[in-house]
């Protein structure tokens, strides 16, 4: 049986509640992930992980496999043994990375030839060796080699990157399983805001037959209306009974946007980098723990939240841990942001859930 499945379970409108099922056990959706691009999230233990509700994890195949590189983590096992995660994991093909490095790398129909940025030596990134990568970091969910578009960008140039990123998917399926690769392999839809484009790119990848498809570039700029014309577009181009994710989309309204219109799975550096700077998201909103106004507040991070910190820290101790520079500051309040997220796309589920008529109480409505 093949380690791998989706099941929606209940559906209010387009938002969809469901679970993925994974060699490493369920994942409940809508999910987010956090960012744990070089095998470790900043700041948290897995166990500390594991307790503000996270299930599934997004680590980086570019960083990844230029350090400590493929060999290191296939010997101790792969990249849970190797990092003491016992949940599932997601990894990303690393061409976001790569299409970063701008100056630092030349894209050809083979793939992507790029210097390091740590030590200045060159590699080439194709397709099937992305994959091989990540088969020997042994992730349950892997992505596909593509070419994100910056934004804005050119409609011609939009187009170029559609053709290359249809290209490498082929390539990468037809890689996958001829080697037997394991987990699950999700392709990424590209086209910038320009819907056509962007439909022309999903009902090829469809074509291919692969396990969950994401959106990618997406949250570099555009407007909130531009992003969901793409995601109300990908809904209906989108088989229903696959995953979709959406790449990089990290506010919580943002979420709610996408969950709405049918999209299970989303990651973020957003609330671990912020929180260690001392902003962290709360029920008010964002606060900053390090502002004047909370030198005497002894109550909780967030009053509505339940979380480790929330229930032994107050607002005036986190801000004396910023103000010292105490490491334990940006420790608890990533583990209070983290937790934060999961609460929400909990509420969200249970709210899709009610709204469907399933045993499940929920403390706000999506819709």
């Amino acid at each position: 049986m093949k380690d791998f499945g989706f099941t929606v379970e209940a559906r209010k409108g387009r938002a969809r509640a469901g679970v993925l099922r994974t060699a490493r056990g369920l994942v409940p959706t809508p999910c987010f992930m956090p960012v744990a691009t070089q095998g470790s999230l900043k700041g948290l233990t897995p166990s500390a992980l594991i307790q503000t509700g996270t299930w599934m994890i997004v680590s980086n195949t570019y960083h990844l496999a230029l350090r400590p590189g493929p060999d290191v983590i296939r010997e101790a096992g792969g990249l849970h043994d190797f990092m003491g995660w016992e949940r599932s994991i997601l990894t990303d093909s690393g061409g976001f990375q790569v299409y970063s490095l701008s100056k630092l790398r030349k894209v050809s129909s083979e793939g992507v030839e790029f210097q390091s940025h740590i030590d200045g030596s060159r590699h080439l990134f194709t397709p099937e060796r992305v994959l091989d990568l990540q088969e020997a970091f042994g992730s349950d969910i892997r992505m596909t080699l593509d070419e994100p578009s910056p934004y804005p960008v050119s409609k011609s140039e939009a187009a170029r990157a559609v053709e290359l990123t249809l290209l490498w998917a082929e390539r990468s399926i037809k890689h996958f399983r001829e080697n037997g690769h394991r987990g699950a392999l999700f392709a990424i839809v590209q086209g910038s805001v320009y819907l056509d484009l962007r439909e022309y790119c999903a009902r090829a990848l469809v074509e291919m037959g692969f396990d969950g498809f994401a959106a990618g570039g997406l949250a570099l700029g555009e407007t909130r209306e531009e992003r969901n014309a793409v995601l109300e577009l990908l809904d209906g181009a989108l088989p229903e009974d696959k995953p979709r994710y959406v790449m990089g989309l990290g506010y919580p309204e943002d979420i709610a946007d996408a969950v709405v219109r049918g999209f299970d799975m989303f990651d973020c550096v957003l609330p671990t980098r912020n929180a260690r700077k001392g902003q962290v998201f709360t029920s008010e909103g964002q606060i900053n723990l390090r502002n004047a106004r909370f030198r005497d507040d002894l109550g909780p991070v967030d009053p509505a939240c339940d979380c480790y910190v929330c229930r032994n820290f107050s607002r005036a101790y986190l801000r004396h841990l910023f103000l010292a520079d105490e490491i334990l500051g940006p420790v608890l309040a990533t583990m209070h942001s983290v937790h934060y997220y999961q609460d929400f796309v909990r509420h969200l589920r249970r709210g899709i859930s009610e709204g469907a008529g399933c045993n499940a109480s929920a403390d706000h409505d999506i819709m």
